[in-house]
């Protein structure tokens, strides 16, 4: 199956007759062709009023939806989906949250990781409770892992000493 142009030109069109008023648009089409999304693409994204997705569905659409209609073409990696559903709401996600006022606590978008060649900071392991997790299952596969004394937090994230956990999360980073 092969999307036509005339619907997707003409919804387009529709939904961007915002533009007259000034609003900053991208069109953007899904791909396995197109460049692959990073961190630095959503940033980028975020700054733009509205976003316009064009999904394709099987074979894709029309080519000339891509040369005259799209502003760019966007990959989520190197494999084959059936459609573009899912590569846009992995866009929107990554996007929405760089958005001012979509997240209550903006430090938690500077906390958070990612910084490598695609701009994304690593990020260092997070444990919950209990301390020590204990299986209570035999002969399954876990048991091989498991030891006798169950898995452990990092003794250094219990010690209540801020710079030597800092330090600890730092080093995590790297590796």
């Amino acid at each position: 199956m092969l999307l036509k142009i005339e619907p997707i030109f003409r919804a387009v069109k529709s939904l961007s007759s915002y533009k007259v008023r000034q609003v900053k648009t991208r069109v953007i089409l899904l791909s396995a062709k197109g460049k692959q999304f990073t961190q630095k693409d959503a940033r980028r994204l975020s700054k733009y009023s509205q976003l316009i997705f064009i999904c394709g569905r099987y074979e894709g659409v029309d080519e000339r939806v891509a040369k005259y209609v799209a502003d760019e073409e966007i990959s989520v990696g190197p494999f084959v989906l059936f459609g573009g559903e899912v590569p846009v709401m992995t866009i929107i996600e990554a996007v929405s949250r760089l958005v001012p006022g979509v997240v209550a606590k903006e430090e938690s978008i500077k906390n958070e990781s990612f910084s490598d060649k695609q701009g994304v900071e690593k990020e260092y392991p997070q444990y919950t409770r209990p301390e020590i997790f204990r299986m209570k299952i035999r002969n399954s596969k876990f048991e091989i892992r498991n030891s006798r004394r169950g898995w452990h937090v990092p003794k250094i994230l219990l010690s209540g000493d801020h710079k030597k956990i800092t330090s600890w999360r730092e080093k995590q980073k790297k590796n």
